[in-house]
């Protein structure tokens, strides 16, 4: 489990410069096999399932935490796949609460598929 899991998201505020660089990849090599990054603008993974409903249960997992943490990824629902992506809107890149939700999304399909 990575120690961003761990932490809570913080609101972005306008201004904020996205991460980029070494920074970004510092974070991006801490989350779990299977995230791609897209133009350091944008983290995606594709989770697996048996079947739609427990892919549809991970969906509202996922929504409960992102409500939680008030952080929210794109979420694509399909039979037995749901994709996950996160940006910060705002900024139109990335920020930490991006990688922590990510984690916390790792977290909550490791829990869903033991």
């Amino acid at each position: 489990m990575s120690e961003l899991s761990k932490k809570k998201c913080v609101p972005c505020v306008s201004g904020t410069p996205p991460l980029g660089g070494e920074e970004l990849l510092r974070f991006f090599r801490e989350l779990e096999e299977g995230w791609e990054l897209k133009g350091e603008k944008q983290i995606v993974k594709d989770y697996r399932f048996k079947d739609f409903k427990e892919a549809l249960i991970f969906v509202n997992d996922v929504g409960k935490i992102a409500e939680e943490e008030g952080h929210h990824p794109d979420i694509t629902l399909s039979w037995g796949k749901v994709k996950v992506l996160f940006w910060t809107h705002k900024i139109k890149g990335l920020t930490e609460s991006d990688f922590i939700l990510a984690a916390k999304c790792d977290v909550a399909y490791t829990a869903r598929i033991k």
